[in-house]
This record gives C-alpha cells, structure tokens and sequence, in this order.
C-alpha cells in the first residue's frame, strides 16, 4: 500500500492572508470575505521580512483592530507570535477582569501611529498570562508582568520577527516601562521627576503616548483622571527641562573666588554682591553670561565703585 503523498506547502498563501489582514485594517478588504486559511507550515514558510513588511502596514493604519482580528483568524497570531495570540479570551469574565486582548486591541488602535509605539501596544501586556495570580479576597494581580514581558520579547519575539537596533531596544524599553508613567502622583518632588525623565531618556515621548493609550476604562471620569494624570507629568518633565538648559550666568566657585580677590567673607555683603552680579549679566551688554571665575572677577576689579569694593 503506498503512502499518502505530502501536501505542498505553499507561503503564497500566507502572504496573501498576511496582505489581506494588513488591507483589512486600512479598509481596502472585508473581515469577513478571508483567503483561503494557510497551514501552520505555510505560515512558518512564510519569510518573515515579507510578514513583517505586512504586519508594519497594518499596525500603522488608522484603525488596526480590524486587522488584528484578521491576523488571528488567519492563524498567524498562532503561528508567528503565540503570545499574543494567547490573551484572546484570556481572563475574559472568569475572574471579573476584562479581555486582555480586546484591552491590547484597543490600546494599539488609540496609541499614535509610529511603528515603535504600535509595536509596544500590541506587545506590551504579553507577560500577563504567567504573572496572573488571585489573592484571598478575588482581586486579579499581574505583578512582575512588564519586566517578564520584557524578557519575553527580547529572547523570543524580537528574534523570531526579525526585530533589529533601535526599533528592537525601543519596543523593549516600552515593554518595559510602560507602567512607570501611570505611577506619577503630584506629590512627585522635582528631583524624582527629574530622576524619571533623565532614567526614561529620548524614550520619554513614545513612553507618555503608550501610557495614555493604556487607558482603556469604560467610565468616563476614571479615563479623565488618567489621562490629565499623564498630561501633567509631561508638563511637569517640559518645565524642568527647560529650567535645567537654562546656562547658569554665573560660574560656580565665583562666590569663593570673590572672597580670596577681595576679602569678602561669607556673608549677606557676598550674597548682595552675587545678586547684583546677576541682574548686571542679565541686563548690561558688555558683562558676558556663562564665563569663567576670573572673568568676573576681573570685572569686579574695573567696577569696585559699581560695587562698593
């Protein structure tokens, strides 16, 4: 009796799935007319830089849930990224916690459209499932879900799809930090925003905007709360920023310096003294900003009347 010939696989017919899903979100096709559903060996044929080339378009689109949708019905979620294909359903009414997956579709769909962003949404809660745990009175906790995700991502998705440089270390560091903005209070000391902004780097913008896509409640003052919340953070960061580029228009040690040229000592004479030091800097065109010690004390030197010295 002669064995039962292999079916051929054909990657074609994930790519034309993988295009499908990608003009499902950019509404050039219907969710509901799909291509025939590939294999999981012909998605795994399927060349990753050709799924990748697919799945950036349709995470850009104006409205990508659609699309996600399509992703999963086509059995690519499945083949290319299990863990996300996991929260579908996950935790939906068994625990009275909302639908891990229809939380990350909608957090893709609200995020802005850059590929960094998107990829962070669609990626971000991937370390729920194994950090879900339920304490004595009921209540659902995910503790340690960012940094597992995070590991998540960088040992097994990034390689899989492709990820490479910025985009790769950008989408880990969203995946990461993505709850670190939502943890703002305005009891926050500038030195701790300050720490927060200098630790976040030039991630911050893209974190902040992950962060206030992150907030999916129904009702609609805890929503208000959340985003003001994020808003004020960002204006917080913004006017910090800009005090700390503000060059200082006197050097540091000038006050020591001023001492030793001319027998000042600590005192309110020396704080008077560096005080109209500084509105002259600010306000006379020959007196430079930002110089070194001598310089001034060179000028206190040309101007004793001016000073009292």
């Amino acid at each position: 009796m002669s064995a039962e010939p292999e079916k051929q696989v054909d990657p074609d017919r994930a790519l034309q799935a993988a295009r499908w899903a990608a003009e499902v979100a950019l509404g050039e096709a219907r969710l509901d007319d799909p291509p025939p559903r590939p294999t999981p060996a012909e998605w795994r044929a399927l060349g990753v830089d050709d799924l990748r080339a697919h799945m950036d378009r349709l995470l850009l689109a104006k409205n990508p849930e659609p699309g996600l949708d399509a992703l999963y019905q086509s059995g690519a979620l499945d083949a290319w990224l299990p863990e996300v294909a996991a929260m579908v359903g996950f935790s939906d009414g068994e625990w009275r916690h909302k639908d891990v997956w229809k939380h990350t579709k909608q957090v893709v769909r609200q995020s802005v459209p850059r590929l960094e962003v998107r990829w962070g949404a669609l990626l971000h809660d991937i370390g729920k499932l194994d950090t879900r745990r339920i304490d004595e009175r009921g209540n659902v906790t995910f503790y340690g879900h960012s940094e597992l995700g995070a590991a998540m991502f960088r040992k097994r998705v990034a390689k899989r799809l492709g990820f490479r440089g910025a985009l790769r270390e950008r989408v880990h560091f969203l995946i990461l930090y993505h709850l670190r903005a939502s943890a703002y209070d305005p009891s926050w000391t500038d030195s701790a925003v300050r720490r927060f902004y200098v630790q976040m780097g030039d991630g911050l913008r893209d974190l902040l905007d992950l962060s206030r896509a992150d907030i999916t409640t129904k009702r609609p003052e805890k929503r208000r709360r959340g985003v003001a919340q994020i808003s004020a953070l960002g204006k917080r960061v913004r006017e910090l920023q800009a005090e700390d580029a503000k060059v200082a228009p006197l050097p540091k040690g000038l006050g020591t310096a001023i001492m030793a040229a001319f027998g000042v000592p600590p005192s309110k004479r020396l704080g008077d003294l560096m005080k109209q030091l500084t509105e002259d800097v600010e306000t006379l065109d020959d007196l430079e900003p930002g110089r070194d010690a001598d310089y001034y004390v060179e000028w206190l030197g040309r101007h004793r009347d001016r000073y009292g010295l």
